[in-house]
């Protein structure tokens, strides 16, 4: 965990999953890169006839790109100033999932981490646009921080499966790092439906125990429920300071996402979510 993306639209929500990255590796030696996307509206004829000397509009979202990275480094720097930190800022002329894929290849980018609405967030949406867009298309580990969620010590992660998965993608640094640095306890959760568990998810189960042998953790079983509505009952029964979840195209966090069965419901983003791409190896 040495280089986390920050995207950032300006927004508070955008500085609390900032304010969020930062406190969470207080004691680790990383770089921090600020980045804000532009998307220049197409140009007005009457513009391009009128005004070829003055500056170009590309060149006004870049300056106004640049001046608000600038704005949001002094504040980090006001706020913490943390030696084990550099920061490094990037104003990009692109789409904000596009330029988030090439910056995680071109640097080799850990984490990304972000909020969970943007400027415009109203209060009655799980996740704006954009955060759905990332989550989506993400080629790495993406932190999602909800609005407003202030940083406390990740004592407690919430880990639903339904042990029918590769456990060798599990981000074992980012484990490795919670546990090192606030004793985290793994809480793995299971919705079983019907009489038992399959012999293919004995074994996952099986794999998953040695694989998180040295962390400590502890396995709950959940009948006859709806994954998302166990996940909210038990958050309500236990004290959770992060949400992993992996991120595969058959797996209830799709349809958590983009099914408005949320709000049937009534599932809200509580904590932190940890999303794991499908095909993540890489940590």
């Amino acid at each position: 965990m040495k280089k986390i993306l920050l995207p950032t639209d300006f927004s508070e929500n955008a500085y609390n999953a900032i304010d969020y990255a930062i406190n969470l590796f207080k004691n680790v030696e990383c770089t921090f890169y600020l980045l804000n996307t532009y998307t220049p509206v197409l140009y007005d004829t009457e513009y391009i006839l009128y005004s070829p000397s003055q500056i170009s509009l590309d060149e006004i979202y870049k300056i106004n790109s640049e001046s608000g990275l600038t704005r949001v480094e002094k504040r980090i720097r006001a706020d913490y100033n943390n030696p084990k930190h550099t920061i490094k800022k990037i104003a990009a002329f692109n789409i904000l999932t596009d330029e988030i894929k090439e910056q995680v290849a071109d640097k080799n980018i850990d984490l990304v981490v972000m909020g969970t609405k943007g400027a415009t967030g109203a209060a009655q949406i799980l996740f704006g646009s954009n955060t759905v867009h990332v989550i989506k298309r993400s080629p790495c580990l993406l932190l999602a921080i909800p609005s407003q969620f202030k940083f406390k010590p990740v004592h407690s992660i919430l880990f639903p499966t339904d042990f029918e998965i590769d456990y060798s993608i599990l981000p074992f640094k980012f484990l490795d790092l919670l546990s090192d640095n606030y004793q985290s306890q793994l809480n793995i959760l299971h919705v079983i439906f019907g009489t038992g568990m399959e012999q293919d998810q004995e074994r996952g189960k099986n794999q998953l125990i040695e694989k998180i042998d040295h962390y400590a953790h502890k396995f709950y079983t959940v009948n006859n429920k709806s994954v998302p509505q166990a996940i909210y009952d038990f958050q309500n029964e236990n004290e959770t300071d992060l949400l992993l979840m992996i991120n595969n195209h058959h797996s209830f966090f799709e349809n958590l996402l983009f099914r408005p069965v949320i709000n049937e419901i009534g599932f809200h983003v509580k904590t932190p979510f940890l999303i794991i791409p499908a095909n993540e190896h890489k940590h």
